[in-house]
């Protein structure tokens, strides 16, 4: 193995096998069935001198008589011998992808908000998909292969050595020439490996684009175009397989011929060793079979490269999640209950490779039991002030604080546990009612809180005429039920946390006018006693907000209530007038 890898993959395939360590268990008795099954294929290698000599040259037939039950039984040990090797290593395989899977889960969801715009989720599941497979075959399944044959290579050889060194020896010229062959395949497999993945991951990320959209794609007769931009990303992956389709099969054909030019070189050898009386009939059968017994094992060992070098290559491409690092959590201030005092400090925030701030020297005060509306035209860094108080995004510059607290001095879960969020997206899952507003932390709330929450969003309504009421499944990102059904389990869900500060981003713009109305009145229960920060596409939702910020470019242009901006006839009555000429 050290020869089929430069020092990186070796470093990579080290670590790798850490994965594998709770399964060591499995994975010796694996290597003792191996070992079972390898000593059967050399007995039987052995048997082949006395059956051939004892049966067919010397006649002796009391010999012959139990020689049958003599192979069955090595047969029935080694087949034992291999299902226990195949069952042990298949277990620890599968047990290493679930592992990667479940860690890098973990990891995805612990990366800081940036991770996320850099990595399309198509190619994270990508990650967790086929790359976890390709490592867990590269850490124990190709390790499985290579053990096995490796084993059946080295038995086959000790056999052939105890026959006749003098022949054996002469054919063992062939392995460094078999050497260099399988190093250079390893490397070829490796490098097309890296493209290949990355090709998997751009056809899915396409495909998740076109089908989610399929709508936008059929109005506007996109389809021709879709396809072609996919059959370009399908040619390109099929021409990085036929790469590795191709570095296969010659590599197994210049095996398989090496692996002939020594059967040809042992007959020659042989038949000279014959001549002089120091090789038997049977001594030559049994070289011949092990030979012939090597090739298959050899073109195995090939083969399996490129399993190794995929799975290597897919490792790396997991462990570049796994040692990105974490969100800041080095808060140690304990954090019971905010009051939801919220001040920025001369705030400015970057995103990363973008030579313009989204938000430059903002500053405010949003205090408890107040509405504060930000609004602007889109790009203007409306979201991104948002997420820079749960903290998904850290600021370039300036200070954050709640209740006088730099927000990096509070433990990440705390702050977050202060926090209620509502967006024009809503998360939902396929599961039931209760377990989406009962979600996370609020999972074991009380019933009684449940309902009242889901009375005060209006949403109890719907749930009534649901088949099993607040057990409905409600299908896949809420599926089953209409957009403003949607909303309203979200604000049931904000309703339950009862937190002291509440987000909504854009929570009723996507709402037609009575989902809309149902919608207002709950947030209208619902934003009493806490700090509300309103993202607002409708302008006539938030006339009734304590103080507006207006911001434009990433600035804060404009600050006050509703009523003194429009009298003020800055940007936001520019913003308010051309609303109100469209609904006209």
């Amino acid at each position: 193995m050290n020869a089929a890898f430069n020092g990186s993959a070796w470093k990579t395939y080290r670590r790798l096998l850490t994965f594998a360590k709770p399964y060591r268990g499995l994975l010796v008795l694996a290597a003792l069935a191996a070992l079972v099954e390898a000593a059967g294929s050399s007995l039987f290698l052995w048997l082949m001198k006395p059956i051939t000599d004892e049966t067919f040259v010397s006649k002796n037939m009391e010999f012959a008589a139990w020689l049958p039950a003599a192979i069955i039984a090595v047969f029935l040990v080694r087949g034992i011998a291999g299902y226990l090797t195949d069952m042990s290593m298949g277990r620890a395989a599968r047990s290493v992808a679930r592992d990667l899977r479940v860690r890098v889960l973990g990891k995805y969801l612990r990366l800081p908000g940036s991770r996320f715009d850099a990595e399309p989720v198509p190619s994270m599941l990508v990650r967790l998909g086929s790359d976890s497979d390709q490592v867990a075959q590269a850490a124990v399944d190709a390790l499985k292969t290579m053990v096995q044959q490796s084993l059946q290579v080295i038995g086959a050889l000790c056999i052939m050595l105890y026959i006749s060194w003098q022949v054996t020896i002469s054919v063992l010229v062939l392995a460094p020439p078999l050497a260099f062959v399988m190093n250079k395949v390893a490397k070829r497999y490796r490098r097309v490996s890296h493209r290949i993945q990355e090709s998997g991951a751009q056809l899915l990320q396409a495909a998740d684009q076109t089908l989610s959209n399929q709508q936008e794609v059929k109005v506007y007769g996109a389809q021709p175009e879709e396809l072609r931009r996919y059959a370009t990303l399908a040619d390109n992956n099929l021409r990085l397989a036929m790469k590795v389709e191709a570095t296969r099969g010659l590599s197994s054909a210049l095996v398989q011929m090496m692996g002939a030019i020594g059967l040809a070189g042992l007959l020659l050898l042989a038949g000279h060793e014959a001549a002089a009386g120091r090789l038997t009939a049977g001594g030559f059968v049994s070289l011949m079979v092990s030979m012939i017994g090597i090739i298959p094992a050899l073109k195995s060992l090939t083969s399996v490269q490129n399993v190794l070098q995929r799975g290597v290559a897919s490792a790396e491409r997991l462990f570049s999640v796994l040692d990105a690092p974490d969100e800041m959590d080095t808060g140690l201030r304990p954090l019971a209950r905010a009051r939801g005092m919220i001040e920025f400090r001369d705030v400015s925030a970057r995103y990363p490779g973008q030579a313009k701030p989204a938000l430059e020297h903002i500053s405010f005060v949003a205090r408890p039991g107040t509405v504060t509306a930000i609004v602007g035209r889109s790009g203007s860094g409306k979201s991104t002030l948002i997420k820079l108080i749960p903290r998904f995004y850290e600021p370039e510059g300036g200070q954050i604080l709640v209740d006088g607290v730099p927000l990096q001095e509070y433990a990440l879960a705390d702050l977050r546990r202060q926090i209620a969020l509502v967006g024009q997206q809503v998360m939902l899952f396929d599961g039931s009612v209760t377990a989406n507003v009962a979600y996370g932390e609020m999972r074991s709330a009380d019933p009684q809180a449940l309902d009242k929450a889901l009375r005060d969003a209006h949403a109890m309504e719907f749930i009534e005429q649901l088949p099993e009421r607040k057990d409905t499944p409600i299908g896949v990102k809420g599926s089953r039920l209409s957009g403003g059904q949607r909303q309203r389990l979200a604000l049931a869900r904000a309703m339950l946390k009862d937190a002291p500060i509440l987000i909504l981003d854009e929570a009723t713009a996507a709402l037609d006018n009575e989902s809309e109305r149902l919608v207002q009145d709950a947030l209208t229960q619902l934003m009493p006693d806490r700090t509300t920060l309103v993202i607002a596409h409708r302008l006539s939702t938030i006339e009734h907000a304590d103080q507006v910020l207006v911001l434009d470019h990433g600035k804060l242009v404009e600050q006050g209530t509703h009523a003194e901006l429009l009298a003020r006839g800055g940007l936001y009555a520019q913003l308010h007038g051309a609303q109100f000429r469209e609904a006209q």
